[in-house]
């Protein structure tokens, strides 16, 4: 009797004559860009470093597209947001202790969105690994130490043999849900050494999905059969999850305003009758899903942003579809479904009996989004209105936009049309600056048919200002809007409101001429205004290569609403 997992593919006559004569010449970092290459992957990102120069030596004979990005936590960016687009787990190439250690923050923001980033960093040699203090260069410790807290999985290679399991295992946890990135390490001599090992060629990985279990999809389902008042939050896992069709054919059955998390933008359409829109961080919305009878939150953790600030108390039922275990009623009671989106959309979809439809639902999102527009407007917001209009005006409509944590960002969570699923980011996971412009040139590298906005303040654009240099080098097609307020603005507006005055001396910042700067990496640049911005960022989105746009404004955050 065979079962299937008893079979066992045989090697080609081709196969087996390349294995026992492989190519002379070849080291540990062959088979690192080998293994890589066998598991689909075609560009990779990163820096060179002293202890990584056998992978960097082995690219020039393998196909493998390289992007050296100037600043490694600028590289973890990039590799972010080519997984966001592509799906795929990008590849991060990195060095030793400091090189390693600044790729930190990307990855927690990969950890934050479910970005599957495949970093793969070299190590001292062999006899410093355990802890033993031998004085290397960039020796720690415990350099995995480090990452444990950050990545999904982190994995080591002692030995050549090691390096294609190793590789393949961290690029299943990569793409497994939630995705996520991971830490693969690497000794120096590791990587120096010849090997005798032949080319990897199978590298076939199978992530596990992530089904519902059935009878919960029973419960949940006749929850909302029954409900008489069903809403409907989306998070980013729809988006990861290519479910926003399923999505939507459930809330049209089902008659259920749906509003999107800030990271779950594009996963319903941004004018449909029964979108609420992103406004979050209004009490009017809050109370509206307070009221529902039943309430999916799916593919959302319901944390900070999501709840408008820990205010928002559901009164009705909660279902709860969550792929990351570890959020799964960790802020409400809920019926918890561990499961993929979109396997757990299908499953509804199919169990889900005739409901009782609510007729007026479209009306009453009309009418929150009529007291929505009424408040913001009390606040003669105008010029933010318009900046953001702008930018929708001027960006085409599948084109992916990256957006730093800064004002206009903010404004864009609840304000901002998507366009379409997958094609708005921000670092609204982990929250940290820095990240749009490296992102959007990953984001470049993964999709050239489409152009690529950046959207920065002065004081994140200054911590990614390097880049202009990879941008210029690869040519890639991304506009970099930098909103230039003379500081961090929104921390000098938190320091106000809390304090009756800024620290000028920490939230004021005296910055370059960023046009001039630019221009000096051979970048156009152009300073704007709010009247032109329109027609200067379409100039510069329909024109080859990078380009900045200068918008010189203090842009100003509507009233909150959680402190109401």
């Amino acid at each position: 009797m065979t079962h299937d997992h008893d079979l066992v593919l045989r090697p080609t006559p081709a196969q087996t004559e390349a294995a026992l004569n492989p190519p002379p010449g070849r080291t540990g970092g062959d088979l690192v860009v080998e293994s890589l290459a066998a598991l689909g992957a075609t560009t990779v990102f990163g820096l060179p470093g002293q202890h990584a120069l056998g992978v960097f030596d082995a690219l020039r004979r393998s196909d493998l597209r390289y992007i050296g990005l100037r600043v490694e936590n600028n590289a973890g960016f990039a590799a972010d947001a080519y997984g966001r687009i592509t799906g795929e787990a990008a590849p991060l190439l990195l060095s030793t202790g400091p090189g390693a250690l600044t790729s930190l923050a990307a990855l927690q923001e990969a950890r934050a969105a479910s970005a599957p980033v495949l970093a793969i960093g070299s190590q001292v040699p062999t006899a410093g690994l355990g802890g033993g203090r031998h004085g290397y260069l960039h020796e720690l410790p415990d350099q995995a130490a480090s990452f444990r807290g950050v990545v999904k999985s982190v994995h080591t290679a002692r030995t050549q043999s090691q390096i294609p399991s190793a590789i393949a295992e961290a690029w299943t946890s990569a793409l497994t849900v939630p995705h996520g990135p991971v830490w693969v390490e690497i000794p120096q001599d590791v990587l120096l050494a010849e090997t005798a090992i032949p080319v990897v060629t199978g590298g076939d990985t199978f992530p596990e999905e992530l089904p519902p279990r059935p009878e919960l999809t029973a419960v949940a389902a006749d929850l909302l059969t029954r409900a008489e008042r069903p809403a409907i939050i989306a998070g980013g896992g729809v988006v990861r999850a290519d479910a926003a069709k399923k999505l939507r054919q459930l809330a049209e059955r089902l008659q259920a305003p749906v509003v999107t998390t800030f990271g779950g933008k594009g996963a319903f359409p941004w004018t449909h009758p029964l979108s609420l829109q992103s406004w979050l961080e209004d009490r009017h919305t809050t109370d509206f899903l307070e009221d529902a009878d039943v309430l999916l939150v799916i593919g959302s953790g319901l944390g900070e942003l999501s709840s408008n600030y820990h205010t928002f108390t559901p009164r009705g039922r909660v279902i709860q579809i969550e792929a990351d275990l570890g959020k799964l009623e960790s802020n409400h009671p809920a019926l918890g479904i561990h499961a993929d989106a979109r396997l757990a959309l299908q499953a509804l979809l199919e169990t889900v009996e005739e409901p009782r439809t609510d007729p007026t639902a479209p009306e009453r999102v009309r009418e929150v989004l009529d007291k929505v527009r009424a408040r913001v407007a009390a606040q003669e917001l105008t010029l933010e209105q318009d900046v953001l209009a702008a930018v929708r005006k001027a960006l085409p409509s599948r084109a992916p936009s990256f957006w730093d944590m800064t004002i206009l960002a903010y404004w864009a969570w609840s304000a901002f049309d998507p366009g379409a699923p997958n094609t708005m980011h921000s670092a609204q996971g982990a929250g940290g600056l820095g990240y749009a412009f490296p992102a959007a040139l990953g984001a470049a590298a993964a999709d050239p048919t489409h152009p690529v906005l950046a959207v920065s303040g002065d004081g994140g654009a200054l911590y990614s200002i390097a880049e202009l240099a990879t941008a210029r080098q690869y040519g890639l097609n991304v506009t970099w809007l930098i909103v230039d307020d003379g500081g961090y603005g929104i921390l000098r507006a938190y320091m106000t409101d809390a304090f009756g005055t800024a620290t000028a001396t920490a939230t004021d910042l005296p910055g370059p001429d960023f046009v001039a700067l630019a221009e000096s990496f051979g970048v156009p640049g152009v300073r704007t205004s709010p009247e032109t911005l329109a027609r200067d960022l379409a100039k510069a989105l329909t024109t080859p290569g990078p380009s900045v746009v200068v918008l010189p404004a203090v842009l100003r955050m509507f009233a909150p609403t959680h402190a109401d």
